[in-house]
């Protein structure tokens, strides 16, 4: 699977279920024909996620969702790009641009929108998915950007329409 197929799933998804903004709905629905799919065709579905989620790993995006959310940790900003990521490509082409890399070998501790090949590998093989068949490739972060997120006058300084809400 390549990352055209991929977006495919997930635009797929979103026009079949009730509510295509509901990460957990459109993960399901794209969830299922990927199941359906070869072991292999998963795994490879599973890279394209991670590389997707590395390209959205950008500060002023954590910087955003911290001042959205009222904060936002590690697991809260995966969450955020999972969610993203359902929303599709032209969505998440808005939050990020490309950058540079650093690997990261990822767990299988991944919620809803972020267990889409999880569970589809699960249901097709009834084996969790392999550890060690994918990377995640996280670019560094901004050195800009490296500032306590809670500090109101700098987020209003850097963020200033997204504070003013």
């Amino acid at each position: 699977m390549d990352t055209g197929q991929f977006w495919q799933l997930i635009h797929d998804a979103r026009g079949q279920v009730a509510d295509p903004t509901d990460p957990e709905a459109v993960a399901a629905g794209a969830g299922g024909p990927l199941a359906g799919q070869s072991p292999e065709r998963i795994v490879a579905a599973q890279q394209v996620l991670w590389d997707l989620m590395a390209a959205s790993y950008r500060a002023p995006l954590w910087a955003a969702a911290h001042l959205i959310n009222g904060g936002c940790s590690g697991d809260g900003f995966d969450y955020v790009r999972g969610w993203l990521i359902t929303q599709g490509r032209e969505v998440l082409g808005r939050a990020v641009r490309p950058c540079g890399v650093r690997r990261h070998r990822p767990g299988p501790g991944v919620r809803g929108d972020l267990a889409i090949v999880w569970d589809a590998h699960l249901t097709a093989t009834g084996e969790e998915l392999p550890g060690d068949v994918f990377t995640i490739s996280y670019p560094d972060l901004d050195p800009a950007w490296r500032f306590g997120f809670g500090d109101p006058a700098e987020m209003a300084r850097r963020l200033p329409a997204l504070s003013a809400l």
